[in-house]
């Protein structure tokens, strides 16, 4: 039978879904997850089609469909799934922001098979503490006296808050109230922790004074806050760390600086405009900051909280600690990365940071290459090179972005939205975004060993 004959014959998902098989299925699972089979299946049957090895009648598509979306029964597949990230955007909060890298997987799976010694001291034969494990390499790194690791940022944050400020004041820029992902709101953080709230200075700008005239006998702490998903332009004024840091020496109060993204390289060097190293914000004289690891610094979720000795060891106490802090698996994922930095290896080694240090050139070439590869292959998508924009993405250097090159997909049957959808639909699924009514994919956030799963995709929609 010719291919085209057989590609025309492949049933819809939407014709099966209410075969006994499916319904079967449907009862055990559910139709969402029927549904993502039969889809599965009837792509996996497309792409040996293309590859000229199936040989079946037309007439039986359908039934071979039906079986490969039903072996195993009502076996569950995982809901979290990988997925190709061509949107451009290097660390997607949606799409799990950074990816790790080798060094950091095998570190994971090495201490996830069995044993490992999280509070076991190896030689004293004693119990040991967990914090140990990444306390050295975040001092060495960072230039402080200690350091914790907790399950994200905001934990961080309200750990923080709650130790040092909780039933007193936390005076904060009022321009630094703000809102991340998923509706978490800094004054929300601060009632949660047990304090109040002092706001000073107004949205654009707020000076030193603001701050000295705030100061009570209630006031425990002086906030800084990272506006990380907006940048106040023009008639803007701020704090600076170190000018902040002075007050609180001379007002005998703690200062903490939730920077958020957590980057410790040249921000030159990764295109992310004036984003604060957090060695940097310590050497001013801040008392402790915190940020993610996930972010900037290009590890798994986690929150570090660094600085003097005398907070973090009282943070550390906080009956609070157990219930935020980490696993096995994120201190071995951290520690790998960290390892990275300490060597001076983190620009070759950690993914995120390959991604945005990677030249415009280097993108272009990829983008070029890929194009040529797709046309020669299916020109019906007229796949061209365009020059675009990345963006550091999580609320890392809001407002700023990268040149890049994209390549621009215009299939005549298949308007962008339907493109875009079949392309999520893939298996893995992939993410790309459209500009102009036409999807674009940006390399600069695909590893190079996932170009040929994105070729593969596109030439089975073709």
């Amino acid at each position: 039978m010719p291919m085209n004959g057989l590609l025309r014959a492949l049933p819809s998902v939407h014709e099966l879904l209410d075969e006994p098989e499916i319904l079967e299925l449907a009862s055990l699972t559910s139709r969402d997850y029927a549904r993502e089979r039969l889809r599965s299946a009837i792509d996996e049957l497309r792409s040996e089609i293309l590859d000229n090895a199936l040989d079946v009648e037309p007439e039986s598509l359908a039934r071979e469909a039906l079986a490969r979306a039903t072996s195993g029964g009502g076996r569950a597949r995982p809901s979290l799934r990988r997925v190709i990230n061509a949107t451009g955007v290097v660390l997607h909060t949606n799409l799990g922001r950074a990816p790790l890298s080798d060094r950091s997987i095998e570190a994971i799976v090495s201490v996830a098979r069995g044993a490992s010694n999280l509070e076991f001291d190896i030689e004293t034969g004693t119990r040991g503490h967990r914090d140990a494990h990444c306390e050295s390499m975040l001092v060495d790194l960072l230039g402080c006296e200690a350091a914790v690791v907790v399950n994200n940022n905001a934990a961080a944050v309200l750990l923080v808050l709650n130790t040092l400020a909780r039933g007193g004041e936390v005076i904060v820029s009022r321009g630094e109230l703000v809102e991340i992902g998923g509706s978490f709101r800094v004054p929300e953080v601060l009632e949660r922790a047990g304090c109040t709230l002092r706001e000073v200075g107004t949205t654009n700008r707020t000076y030193l004074a603001d701050y000295e005239r705030a100061i009570t006998e209630s006031t425990s702490l002086l906030l800084r806050v990272h506006p990380s998903n907006y940048r106040i332009v023009g008639f803007a004024s701020r704090v600076a760390a170190g000018a902040l840091a002075e007050l609180g020496r001379r007002s005998q109060l703690p200062v903490v600086d939730d920077l958020g993204s957590g980057c410790l390289i040249d921000p030159a060097a990764l295109g992310v405009g004036d984003e604060p190293r957090a060695q940097d914000v310590l050497a001013d004289g801040v008392d402790i900051v915190t940020f993610s690891g996930d972010k900037l610094l290009g590890g798994p979720q986690c929150g570090v909280i660094a600085g003097r000795a005398e907070y973090v060891n009282r943070i550390r106490r906080n009956p609070l600690m157990r219930a935020l802090r980490v696993d096995k698996m994120v201190y071995a994922g951290l520690g790998a990365t960290l390892a990275a930095y300490v060597e001076g290896r983190a620009e070759q080694e950690v993914p995120s940071i390959r991604m945005l240090t990677a030249s415009v050139e280097s993108v272009r070439a990829r983008a070029v290459a890929f194009a040529a590869r797709l046309n020669a292959a299916a020109p019906e998508f007229g796949a061209e090179v365009l020059a675009g924009r990345s963006v550091p993405g999580a609320g890392s250097a809001p407002g700023l972005d990268l040149p890049t090159a994209l390549v621009v997909l215009d299939h005549p049957s298949m308007p962008a939205d339907e493109l875009d959808a079949r392309l999520r639909a893939s298996e893995p699924p992939i993410v790309g975004r459209i500009e102009h009514d036409s999807v674009v994919i940006d390399l600069r956030t695909v590893r190079p060993d996932e170009e040929g799963e994105l070729l593969e995709a596109l030439l089975r929609l073709a």
